[in-house]
C-alpha cells in the first residue's frame, strides 16, 4: 500500500513516478510474501487469511498487467481495457469481505478491506480520464497504510509485553479460538476460490458488456493468476479433507489457464477453435461432482451446475471464448459467483447462518434402504504409510486422465495446432492437475497410484508440448520415438505391478500402453487411421469408470462400484498373509488385549512423541525378538515405566537425588540415562545386555495414558524406535506393520503421532556431583529441564 500511495501521490499524467515494470516486479515479490506468510502463521483467523489471500491476488495480477505496460507488450493506450476487468472483480469481491468484517465486529479488517476496494475503484476511474483519481486512489491506499502500521504495531507490542499491553482490535486469537475455526472447515479457502471464479467471470464478462472491446493478452495475467491461486486453494482443500471442493475448483483452474491461452493466442490473431468431445465430457463430470456436491451442502451443488452450463455453450460455439453465447453464461457465474462469496464469508464471519440446504442430501439418502453413506470422519482419508494431511486425491487424478484423453481425439490434420484448443486441456488437465494429485497421493504412502500419476502426468505434458505446441513440426523419426520407447519401458512396469493390485488398475495401465503406442507409431509416421481416437477412448472410458468408482464409494459405504480383486496374489507381509491385530488405543480392552506381551509377543505402540516397538522386561525372549527384528544391533535399547514406584525393587541402589529428580519431571517426553548395575532384578537374564550400554541405560515414565496403562499391565517395557535402523521415525500406525511386517504381534492405533520430535535426553551419570548433561535435545526444552533440575537441588 506504501509503494502504490507514493506512486499515486508522485505520478502525473504525463510520467511515472515508479516504472511500470520495476512497480510491478516490486507487486510480484509484495504479493508472493503476502500469501507466503498467511499460510504459515497459526496466529489469524479465516477472514483474515481471506482477505489478505485475496489482496495478494489483486497484486499479483495488477503486478504482471504493469509488467506487461512496462514492456510494450500492452500499449499505452491499451492498459486501461487490461486493468478494467480485473479490478471491477476484486472491488466487488473486497468490498463483501468488508462488509463480513463488520459484521464479524473487526473494524480493522474492515477497512483494509473498503480501503483497497476504493483505491481500486478510483485506479480505474483514473484510467478512464487521465489525472482523475489519481490522488484519491493514493488517499485510499494513505489509510490503508494508517490502519496497517496501526495493526502491526499493536500486534508487536502485545508479543513484546507477553499480551499484558494489547491496542483494540489487534489482540491475536487464542489457540483454542483457532482451532475451533480449523474445525469449521475450508471457508477461507472457499471465499478466495469464489474471487477467482468470480475474477476470470468479469475478464469474460466485460466484452459482452462492452466494457472492453474483446478479450485480449492484457487479460492473460489475471486469468492466469485465477489459475494458480485456484490450483493453491486445491492444495489446501486437500488439506483440509475436503475432497470434492478440490476437484471442482482443479476443474475451474482448467478454464481459467484455456482463458488464458486463448486470450494469449489473439496477441498473434488465433482465435483456437474448441473440438466437440472435451467440452461435453468436461460437462458430464461437472454434473457428477455437482450431484455428489450436494451431500455438502444444496447450494454448493446448484452453483457447480452454472459450469455444466458454460461447458455445454464451449461445446456449441466452436471459438467459445469469443463469442456471446459462453461470455453471458460467465455473466451469470460471475453474479452467481458473488452470490455465493457473499454467503460463505457471511457464514464465516457470523453466528447467525445463512442456510444452505446442509442436511437435505443426508435426509434424503437416509431414507434409502438400499444405500448407506459413508461416515466423514477423519478414518475417511486414512494414510496408507504414515501421517498425511491431505484428502485422497484419486478423484481428481483420473478426471484428468479422461480430460486429457479426450482432448486429443480432436483431429488437427495438416493445419497449425495452435489453431485447435488442445494445449492447455492436455498439459494442465493431464500434466499440471495429474502431477498434483500424484504428489498428494505420494504424500498419503500410495506408493503405486503416485508412480502412475506421475509417469502419466509427466508423459501428457512432454506428448501435449511436443504434438500440440508447435515443437512437433513435420518432424517423424527415430530421435522422438526414442523418448516415447522410454515411456513404454516404464509403463510395462507399471503394468505388471497392476497385476498384484486389481483387475481395474491392470486394465488402466494396459489401455494407457495402447495410447503410447499409438504415440509410437505417430512419431515414425505408421499411424493406422482410426487407431489413435479408438484406444484414447477406450482409455478414456476406463478412467471415467475410475472416477465414477471413487468418488461413488467415498461417498456410500455400500453398495460399492467394484474394482476387482488382484489377479496375482503374494504371500507373506502384506500380500494376503494374516495381519497382526490393529486395535483402537483409546480403548482399556483394546489395551488388555494387547498384553499379549505377558506371553512373549512384541507389538507397536503410540506414545507422547512417536510409535514405538515394546515388549515385556519380564520376557527375555521377546526382549531379544524385538532387538533382532529391528536390527538395532548398533542401537541399544531403552527401559519404561508406569512410575516411579516400579523401581521400588531397587530404590536403595539409586541416589535420593535422581529419585526426587525423577518424581518432579515424569511423566513426560524426557528420557534419563542412569548407571545400571540394578538390571537384573526385572528379569531380564540374558536380554539385559541389548538395553543400554554396559556402563547405563536410559529410562523414561512417557507422558501417554496408553503406554502408562500397558506398562501398568506388563510391568516395565524394553522399547526401540518402530522402524529399521537408519529409517526416518514412524508418525503413524499404518507405518508399524508397513515397515515391520509380521515381525510385530500387535498394533495399537491412534492415528497420526502428536509429536514429530523425539524425547529429550539427560545425562544422569554424575547427578551425585550436582551435575546433569544432555545427549539430546528434543520435545522438552532445555531450559525447561535445567529448571526442574534447579528446583529439586
Amino acid at each position: 500500500s506504501l509503494l502504490l500511495l507514493v506512486n499515486g501521490y508522485g505520478s502525473t499524467p504525463e510520467k511515472d513516478l515508479v516504472p511500470h515494470t520495476a512497480l510491478g516486479i516490486l507487486l510480484l515479490i509484495t504479493a508472493a510474501l503476502l500469501a507466503y506468510s498467511i499460510r504459515h502463521s497459526l496466529s489469524h483467523g479465516r477472514l483474515f487469511s481471506t482477505l489478505c489471500l485475496t489482496v495478494s491476488a489483486l497484486w499479483c495480477g495488477s503486478g504482471l498487467v504493469y509488467i506487461l505496460g512496462g514492456q510494450r507488450v500492452i500499449q499505452p493506450t491499451q492498459l486501461r481495457f487490461a486493468f478494467v476487468p480485473g479490478l471491477a472483480a476484486f472491488i466487488l469481491a473486497l468490498l463483501i469481505i468488508g462488509i463480513a468484517a463488520v459484521v464479524a465486529k473487526k473494524a480493522v479488517l474492515s477497512l483494509i478491506a473498503v480501503g483497497i476496494s476504493l483505491a481500486s475503484a478510483h485506479q480505474i476511474a483514473g484510467l478512464s480520464a487521465v489525472g482523475f483519481g489519481l490522488y484519491a486512489t493514493a488517499a485510499n491506499y494513505f489509510l490503508v497504510c494508517l490502519v496497517c502500521l496501526y495493526f502491526g504495531s499493536g500486534r508487536l507490542l502485545s508479543v513484546i509485553t507477553h499480551g499484558k499491553v494489547e491496542l483494540p482490535g489487534t489482540g491475536a486469537k487464542k489457540k483454542a479460538e483457532l482451532k475451533a475455526e480449523q474445525n469449521q472447515g475450508c471457508n477461507d479457502a472457499v471465499s478466495v476460490s469464489l474471487a477467482m471464479n468470480l475474477l476470470s467471470a468479469s475478464v469474460l464478462a466485460c466484452p459482452l458488456l462492452g466494457v472492453v472491446p474483446e478479450l485480449s493478452v492484457g487479460h492473460v495475467p489475471w486469468l492466469w493468476t485465477a489459475g494458480v491461486f485456484q490450483l493453491g486453494m486445491c492444495i489446501l482443500f486437500y488439506r483440509g479433507m475436503d475432497m470434492l471442493a478440490a476437484t471442482f475448483y482443479g476443474f475451474t483452474s482448467l478454464f481459467a489457464f484455456a482463458e488464458g491461452y486463448s486470450a494469449l493466442l489473439s496477441f498473434y490473431s488465433i482465435r483456437p477453435y474448441s473440438p466437440v468431445p472435451f467440452p461435453v465430457v468436461f460437462s458430464v463430470l461437472f454434473f457428477i461432482l455437482a450431484l455428489f456436491s450436494t451431500q455438502k451442502d444444496l447450494l454448493e451443488g446448484f452453483y457447480q451446475l452454472f459450469f455444466v452450463a458454460y461447458s455445454i455453450a464451449l461445446a456449441v460455439q466452436p471459438q467459445g471464448f469469443f463469442q456471446a453465447g459462453t461470455q453471458g453464461v460467465q455473466a451469470a457465474i460471475f453474479v452467481a459467483s458473488a452470490c455465493m462469496l457473499l454467503i460463505t464469508t457471511f457464514n464465516m464471519a457470523s453466528s447467525t447462518k445463512i442456510p444452505t440446504g446442509q442436511s437435505c442430501f443426508k435426509a434424503l439418502v437416509g431414507r434409502m434402504q438400499s444405500v448407506t453413506l459413508r461416515a466423514h470422519d477423519k478414518e475417511l482419508h486414512t494414510p496408507y504409510l504414515g501421517y498425511s494431511k491431505y484428502a485422497d486425491a484419486e478423484v481428481l487424478g483420473h478426471a484428468s486422465n479422461v480430460l486429457a484423453t479426450f482432448a486429443i481425439t480432436a483431429t488437427v490434420g495438416s493445419q497449425n495446432p495452435l489453431f485447435v484448443l488442445i494445449l492447455p486441456w492436455v498439459v494442465m488437465a493431464g500434466g499440471a492437475l495429474e502431477l498434483l494429485c500424484g504428489a498428494v497421493a505420494f504424500a498419503r504412502g500410495k506408493t503405486f497410484e503416485s508412480t502412475v500419476f506421475i509417469l502419466y502426468g509427466v508423459m501428457w505434458t512432454v506428448w501435449g508440448l511436443t504434438r500440440y505446441g508447435g515443437l512437433y513440426g513435420e518432424t517423424r523419426g527415430l530421435n522422438i520415438a526414442v523418448g516415447i520407447i522410454t515411456f513404454l519401458v516404464f509403463n510395462i512396469l507399471v503394468t505388471a505391478a497392476a497385476l498384484f493390485m486389481n483387475v481395474a488398475w491392470f486394465v488402466y495401465a494396459f489401455t494407457f500402453h495402447l495410447i503410447l503406442i499409438s504415440f509410437l507409431l505417430d512419431a515414425m509416421g505408421s499411424l493406422p487411421y482410426g487407431y489413435d481416437i479408438g484406444v484414447t477412448i477406450i482409455f478414456g472410458l476406463v478412467s471415467f469408470y475410475f472416477f465414477l468408482a471413487h468418488i461413488f464409494n467415498s461417498t456410500f459405504k455400500s453398495p460399492q462400484i467394484p474394482l476387482g480383486n488382484p489377479i496375482i496374489k503374494l504371500t507373506g507381509a502384506g500380500g494376503g498373509a494374516a495381519v497382526c491385530p490393529h486395535l483402537p488405543a483409546r480403548k482399556a480392552t483394546s489395551v488388555l488385549q494387547i498384553a499379549i506381551m505377558k506371553n512373549g509377543g512384541i507389538c507397536g505402540m503410540p506414545t507422547d512423541t512417536v510409535y514405538v516397538l515394546v515388549a515385556a522386561c519380564n520376557r527375555p525372549d521377546a526382549v531379544i525378538k524385538a532387538y533382532v527384528k529391528k536390527q538395532a544391533e548398533d542401537r541399544p535399547m531403552s527401559m519404561w515405566i508406569s512410575s516411579v514406584k516400579q523401581l521400588e525393587p531397587v530404590r536403595h541402589l539409586l541416589s535420593p537425588l535422581l529419585l526426587d529428580f525423577m518424581e518432579a519431571a515424569w511423566p513426560s517426553s524426557i528420557s534419563m540415562v542412569i548407571p545400571r548395575p540394578w538390571m537384573e532384578i526385572f528379569g531380564l537374564g540374558e536380554a539385559a545386555k541389548h538395553i543400554g550400554t554396559p556402563q547405563s541405560i536410559a529410562i523414561r515414565n512417557p507422558d501417554c495414558s496408553v503406554a502408562t496403562h500397558l506398562i501398568g499391565l506388563v510391568g516395565p517395557i524394553a522399547v526401540t524406535s518402530a522402524n529399521p535402523t537408519g529409517e526416518a521415525d514412524t508418525t503413524h500406525h499404518n507405518q508399524v506393520y508397513a515397515k515391520l511386517g509380521n515381525k510385530v504381534d500387535g498394533v495399537l492405533c491412534d492415528g497420526p503421532s502428536p509429536e514429530n520430535i523425539a524425547s529429550t535426553v539427560v545425562d544422569c551419570t554424575k547427578i551425585e556431583t550436582g551435575q546433569i548433561g544432555f545427549f539430546r535435545v528434543g520435545l522438552i526444552p532445555k531450559s525447561k529441564v535445567l529448571k526442574i533440575f534447579e528446583e529439586v537441588q
